[in-house]
């Protein structure tokens, strides 16, 4: 069976359609949303509000992890235009959503940190199946799916308290493949090498893989890890890739 995955798609439309070619199952791992791109500061939600200048310093405030100023500053931004955040960033969103979707191959798909999971059903076509602390069964093979991520300094839209994520690992049982949009708490994988700064990944995830062995875990979330694949007892833990940079899917052949 061939998996074509991809998360961190970050509203790159670009081959999108594409990625689920030539596969068995398509698989999103969501982070469809590009509200700041730390790599070309001129496009995102955030650059089209305010402009690249601003959208410069207040990276760079993140980047610093003074997040508390980045806040301040984002608050005298939108203090400036007089404009509600949540009404202007939402059109964006939606307007974000409607591009990808009308190109999304049919597929299995999960939310990302950043992604607004409530807009996601009115863009849904036929094909597309959501699934987030559930499990779907192919040809045998049961696949799991953990969605969103864990709560950070960042506060980005989908972040879920550590007990609220495990429980959706204790719903999966027994799989032979877990999709999840962040990694196991490993460092190796939680390392941007980039950005300079680990990010979160969950321990009871590790725990669960110690446990259970499933053959593979697909993740995303970490744009440059110091290491895409890891090795966990019999299972490999495996980095699909920054589809945003890489314009095309992580591809995976299961016998």
């Amino acid at each position: 069976m061939r998996l074509n995955v991809v998360s961190d798609v970050h509203h790159s439309v670009a081959g999108l359609a594409e990625a689920g070619a030539d596969c068995d199952v398509f698989i999103c791992l969501g982070d469809l949303v590009l509200f700041l791109d730390y790599d070309d500061p001129q496009h995102g939600i955030f650059a089209d509000i305010f402009g690249e200048g601003n959208t410069r310093r207040y990276i760079e405030l993140r980047r610093r992890l003074q997040f508390d100023e980045a806040r301040r500053f984002g608050r005298e931004l939108w203090e400036a235009i007089g404009a509600d955040p949540w009404t202007e960033i939402s059109q964006k969103v939606e307007q974000q959503y409607a591009d990808l979707f009308a190109v999304m191959p049919p597929g299995l798909l999960t939310y990302g940190n950043v992604d607004v999971p409530a807009l996601w059903q009115q863009f849904l076509r036929p094909g597309h199946r959501v699934l987030d602390g559930d499990v779907a069964t192919v040809a045998g093979l049961r696949i799991g799916f953990l969605g969103g991520g864990l709560q950070t300094p960042m506060r980005t839209p989908f972040e879920i308290p550590d007990e609220e994520y495990a429980a959706k690992v204790e719903a999966l049982g027994e799989v032979d493949v877990v999709c999840s949009h962040i990694p196991p708490a490993v460092g190796d994988s939680v390392f941007d090498v980039v950005a300079q700064r680990l990010e979160r990944g969950s321990r009871r995830l590790r725990e669960y893989i110690e446990d259970v062995q499933p053959r593979y875990v697909l993740h995303g979330h970490v744009h440059q890890p110091l290491a895409d694949r890891v090795t966990i007892g019999r299972t490999q833990v495996l980095n699909v890739g920054h589809f945003r940079a890489r314009r095309r899917p992580f591809v995976l052949d299961i016998d």
